[in-house]
C-alpha cells in the first residue's frame, strides 16, 4: 500500500469509512521512546475529535503531576497507517502532546521538540529543511528468559543460530542441523547459515503495507542480527519511521514465535545493535552539505561535522541512551567510538558516504543506537551541527587509517577524543553543555532537569547498585 497522505480531517474519515477502519489508534511517545496509545471506536470520531484527546499526564513516567494531569493528544495529519496486526480494521494516527495549563505545545513531549527544532533551525536562516536517514540493526531470538532479585542477577538468551547450540539437540525436532553463522560470521551468509532470510521478508512486506520504502535487506555481522533499510525522511518523518519500524519487526518476529530486540549489546562478544544517522541540510530546495572541499562538501557540511564531533559526548546522553548502549561502544566490535570523521573508514565515527551528485551529498555519524528516543537524537545532533555552522567549528583532519588497530596510548597521543564509557559520563557532559541543545528554547530547562531525573533515577542509580555476574568471578575470593 502506498504512503497514505491526507489533506484535511475530512479525507481522514472518508478513507476510513471506504476503508472499513473499526478503531482509530492515536500514539504518541514518552520521553524514553516508548509508544503508548488510546483507541476510539470509529462512531465516536468526529472532525471536532481531531482538535484534541484528552489523557491522563500523571500516568506517564516523570510527565505531570496528578494535580495537574489533564492533557490532550493532537493528531497530526502526517504518518497514518493500518495497523497491520490487530484483528480489526485501525487506523493509527500520530500525535503531539498539548499542555493546557500553559497553553502550549507540551515542553516534555519529543515529537514535539523535534517540531520546535526545525522551527529553531528556521529562524537561524541556515536551512529549512533536515533530512535524516537513521539505519536501525536488530536481533530476532528465540527466547529470553530475565531474573532481578536481591539474590539473583541472571539472563539468558537462546537462538538456534547460537554458536552456543552447536551440541543441543533441541532444534527441528530434535535435530541440530549444524548451520550457524558463529560470532561476527553472519554478515550476508546465504541459506542455511542465514536463517532469517523469510521473517526478514515479511518484515519488509509489511513495512511496504504500511507505505514505509525500503532497499538493503540482510543479515548482520552477529548472530541472529538482521538489518532493514528504510528510505530517508525529513525529521520528524525519519523519526516516526523508526517508531513504525521498531513495531512492525518486534510484532512480525512475535507472530512467528521469537523475540526481537533493538537492544545495543545483548550478547557478549559479538557485535551488537546501531544506528547509523545519515543526514543533511537544505535551503530552498538546495543541498547546503554539497560543495567544494573534502569528498564535494562544503564548508557548511564540514563546519556541522565539527559541531556534532565536538558536543559527541553531550548528544551521547539523548543518541545512546541507555546504560547498556556503552558495551558497545568498546573497541573490537566495529563500534565507532572514536570522534573523528573519513570517507574511507568505518571505524570513525563520522563516516563520508561515497555518492554521486550533489543532491546525495550527506554525514553519516555512526555512533547512535536504537535506545534513543528518535526525536530527541535527531533534534540533538541537528543543534549541535547548527552550533558548529554557526561558530565555524573545524572538525580538524580526516583520518584513514585503520582506528580499530590503534591502541588506547595511541588515541590520546593523537588527541583524538572518544565517546564516553558511561551513561552516567554521557548525561553529565550533557548537563554541562545544556546550552547548545537550550538554543531556541528547543530543549527546555526544565525538561533537561527532567531527562537528567530520569536516566539516574531509573538507569544510572539502578544499575551502578547491583552486582554483576562477573564481579563473583572477579572478587568473590578476594
Amino acid at each position: 500500500m502506498a504512503k497514505l497522505k491526507f489533506g484535511s480531517w475530512k479525507e481522514v474519515i472518508d478513507f476510513a469509512k471506504k476503508s472499513g477502519v473499526l478503531f482509530y489508534d492515536f500514539r504518541f511517545s514518552d520521553i524514553g521512546g516508548a509508544w503508548h496509545h488510546v483507541s476510539y471506536h470509529s462512531d465516536s470520531i468526529t472532525e471536532d475529535s481531531f482538535k484534541g484527546l484528552p489523557f491522563d499526564g500523571s500516568s506517564i513516567t516523570k510527565w505531570q503531576p496528578i494535580n495537574q494531569s489533564d492533557m490532550q493528544l493532537i493528531p497530526d495529519l502526517e504518518g497514518a497507517f493500518l495497523d497491520p496486526f490487530t484483528a480489526d480494521v485501525t487506523l493509527v494516527i500520530f500525535c503531539d502532546v498539548y499542555d493546557i495549563y500553559k497553553k502550549q505545545m507540551y515542553e516534555k513531549c519529543p515529537r514535539s521538540i523535534a517540531k520546535k527544532a526545525l522551527e529553531y533551525l528556521k529562524s537561524t536562516g541556515l536551512g529549512d529543511t533536515a533530512f535524516f536517514g537513521p539505519e536501525n540493526e536488530f536481533f530476532i531470538f528465540d527466547s529470553i528468559r530475565v531474573r532481578d532479585d536481591i539474590n539473583c542477577q541472571y539472563h539468558e538468551i537462546d537462538s538456534n543460530e547460537g554458536s552456543w547450540n552447536t551440541a543441543t539437540a533441541q532444534y527441528n525436532d530434535g535435530h541440530n542441523l549444524g548451520h550457524r553463522p558463529g560470532t561476527k560470521g553472519g554478515y550476508f551468509p546465504v541459506s542455511p547459515r542465514d536463517s532469517q532470510v523469510d521473517i526478514r521478508a515479511e518484515i519488509v512486506k509489511t513495512l511496504h503495507q504500511i507505505g514505509l520504502e525500503t532497499f538493503v535487506v540482510h543479515h548482520e555481522v552477529a548472530q541472529a542480527q538482521g538489518e532493514i533499510g528504510v528510505k530517508y525522511g525529513t525529521l520528524i518523518e525519519a523519526a516516526d519511521n523508526v517508531q513504525k519500524l521498531k513495531y512492525v519487526v518486534k510484532n512480525v518476529a512475535k507472530r512467528h514465535g521469537k523475540t526481537a530486540t533493538f537492544m545495543p549489546k545483548p550478547l557478549f562478544g559479538d557485535n551488537g545493535n546501531g544506528m547509523h544517522v545519515h543526514q543533511s541540510i537544505w535551503k530552498g530546495g538546495e543541498n547546503q552539505f554539497a560543495g567544494d572541499k573534502y569528498q564535494d562538501l562544503s564548508d557548511f557540511a564540514l563546519n556541522y561535522v565539527g559541531g556534532v564531533l565536538k558536543y559527541a559526548r553531550a548528544i551521547a546522553a539523548f543518541s545512546n541512551a541507555s546504560t547498556n548502549s556503552y558495551k558497545r561502544l568498546i573497541p573490537g566490535f566495529e563500534a565507532p567510538s572514536i570522534l573523528t570523521y573519513s570517507a574511507q573508514n568505518r571505524s570513525a565515527s563520522c563516516r563520508i558516504p561515497f555518492v554521486s551528485g550533489a543532491k546525495a551529498k550527506r554525514v553519516e555519524f555512526r555512533f547512535p543506537d536504537s535506545t534513543a528516543n528518535p526525536y530527541l537524537c535527531f533534534s540533538a545532533m541537528m543543534m549541535a551541527g547548527l552550533k558548529g555552522v554557526q561558530d565555524k567549528i573545524d572538525p580538524g583532519k580526516p583520518m584513514e587509517e585503520d582506528l580499530f588497530e590503534l591502541s588506547l596510548d595511541e588515541i590520546r597521543e593523537k588527541g583524538i577524543q572518544q565517546m564516553p564509557h558511561t551513561l552516567r559520563e554521557a548525561v553529565e557532559t550533557m548537563l554541562t553543555n545544556r546550552a547548545v541543545f537550550e538554543q531556541g528554547g528547543v530543549f527546555t530547562k526544565e525538561f533537561i532537569d527532567t531527562y537528567k531525573e530520569l536516566k539516574f533515577e531509573a538507569e544510572i542509580w539502578p544499575w551502578e547498585a547491583r552486582p554483576h555476574p562477573y564481579e563473583f568471578l572477579s572478587t568473590y575470593s578476594c
